[in-house]
């Protein structure tokens, strides 16, 4: 009699602590009381083993899911729960109990019920679906054979079958959906609404060419850009132009000194000037020798070297200037100044503010480096005297830096017609550039704080060139 019940599908309720197990039937022993299940799932998960074994005592409730052993004269659902209905189905009744799809459902039980259904609603063929046609409902058979296709077409046609149309299966027509808009009409609308609010026509597509704009450009449209911003009384000989494009002229040297002597009388007296003009030239300098690849704290045993050739003069003020801001920067700076001729007051300044950053002085040339150095700053022309270029210390000083083989960068250099005596890779000039040579290399420009009135005040017409720098590049236009 036991073996009747093997291979059969059963659901075992152990109670709120064990849960519920389903399995297929693989041995019943009648003297131990004991009931074993092959590849077991527990509360709707696959147990680990293969097999789990069940006592009388443990077992609430025993429900026959599928009855797979032909030979089984009764298929029955013992409970130990006294609310519980048994099922019995004779041997050979062309009837047998609802398959259940997946074994995750085994422990749902919803009872009887009854839904009403609306109109229209699709009834979706899931667990509940099966179990409500009550416990004792059964699939009828056809001609002894489960009607298996035909059971999968009713579950499909529930699924999916109702309210469908079937006018659906003709294509839909694009190219014909297409025609029907027109496209120039709804644009001319879009066109006249927006002349009528006074917004910017868009345009056709066809009368319409995309503009490319940079990541740095704005895209709003504004005032057009003037370019020429700057005017002088007096232009010199060239034009330079920035990055951006803004022209920028140049300058005779009279007027150059007339605007710093009207900004020396509204404040900006030379000692502010020379201040400014070292720290714009320091700053060019130390970009110039790395920037901050080189100037970082696992470098400073690689310090770079700079030769500060400069005059008794101004302009020998400023280099001595820039020289100062240098060795504050951990620069070795070596200063060459001629100590056998008349200093103005301002290099005397700078001197004792020099000396006291630690930097190197020399008067003679022959306690210059003798290798190259990293960068060699030349300020010993002067506006005022060009005779100096016949002194025997300048042309030592000029030989020696053409001869050192290192970049050169000529802090405000004059317009002599005799040349650059020493050969400059860039120039630095102040505020509006002299219409220097070729020998001056590439022309940068400092910004040292003069005011817009000012520049009004000698005659010129002065919008700033510098943008967010202090120290911008030059290109002759």
């Amino acid at each position: 009699m036991a073996a009747d019940w093997l291979g059969s599908l059963v659901s075992i309720n152990c109670g709120p602590t064990l849960g519920v197990y389903q399995g297929e039937v693989s041995s019943v022993d009648q003297s131990c009381q004991t009931i074993s299940l092959r590849q077991p799932f527990h509360n709707g998960v696959k147990c680990p083993v293969p097999e789990v074994t069940f006592s009388a005592i443990d077992i609430k409730d025993l429900k026959i899911l599928d009855i797979r052993n032909g030979n089984a004269q009764t298929s029955s659902s013992v409970s130990t729960n006294s609310k519980s209905n048994p099922v019995a189905v004779p041997k050979g009744d062309p009837r047998t109990v609802d398959t259940v799809n997946s074994p995750q459902s085994f422990s749902k039980s919803y009872g009887d019920r009854h839904l009403e259904v609306p109109k229209g609603f699709r009834r979706r063929h899931n667990s509940w679906s099966s179990s409500s046609r009550g416990a004792n409902q059964v699939t009828p058979k056809k001609n002894g054979v489960k009607n298996g296709s035909s059971q999968m077409k009713q579950r499909d046609d529930e699924c999916f079958g109702d309210g469908i149309d079937d006018g659906l299966d003709t294509d839909f027509d694009f190219e014909g959906n297409l025609a029907l808009f027109d496209k120039a009409a709804v644009f001319s609308e879009i066109d006249t609404s927006e002349r009528r609010n006074g917004a910017r026509s868009r345009g056709t597509p066809q009368e319409q060419t995309p503009s490319r704009y940079r990541h740095d450009e704005n895209i709003l449209e504004g005032k057009p850009v003037v370019y020429r911003q700057i005017t002088v009384p007096q232009p010199g000989a060239k034009e330079y132009c920035t990055d951006s494009g803004l022209v920028v002229p140049s300058i005779l040297y009279d007027l150059h000194k007339r605007l710093l002597l009207v900004a020396e009388r509204h404040g900006l007296t030379l000692e502010r000037r020379l201040e400014m003009t070292g720290v714009c030239a320091s700053q060019m300098a130390l970009t110039l020798l790395g920037g901050p690849n080189r100037f970082t704290p696992k470098n400073l045993h690689q310090r770079p070297t700079v030769a500060l050739l400069c005059g008794p003069h101004v302009q020998g003020a400023q280099g001595i200037s820039c020289g100062r801001h240098l060795a504050n920067h951990e620069v070795e700076v070596v200063l060459f100044l001629p100590n056998f001729v008349k200093m103005v007051d301002p290099v005397t300044c700078e001197l004792t503010l020099f000396n006291k950053t630690g930097g190197k002085q020399v008067s003679n040339i022959k306690d210059l480096p003798d290798t190259p150095v990293d960068l060699i700053i030349d300020c010993l022309d002067c506006h005022e005297n060009t005779f100096l270029m016949d002194q025997p210390w300048y042309r030592a000083a000029a030989d020696w830096a053409n001869q050192n083989r290192a970049p050169v960068l000529s802090l405000d250099p004059p317009v002599s017609g005799q040349g650059q005596a020493v050969e400059a890779k860039w120039s630095l000039s102040l505020c509006l550039p002299l219409p220097l040579g070729e020998g001056a290399g590439s022309v940068y420009l400092c910004d040292i704080g003069i005011p817009r009135q000012v520049f009004q005040e000698v005659g010129i017409k002065y919008h700033s060139p510098f943008g967010c720098k202090f120290v911008i590049p030059l290109h002759s236009a």
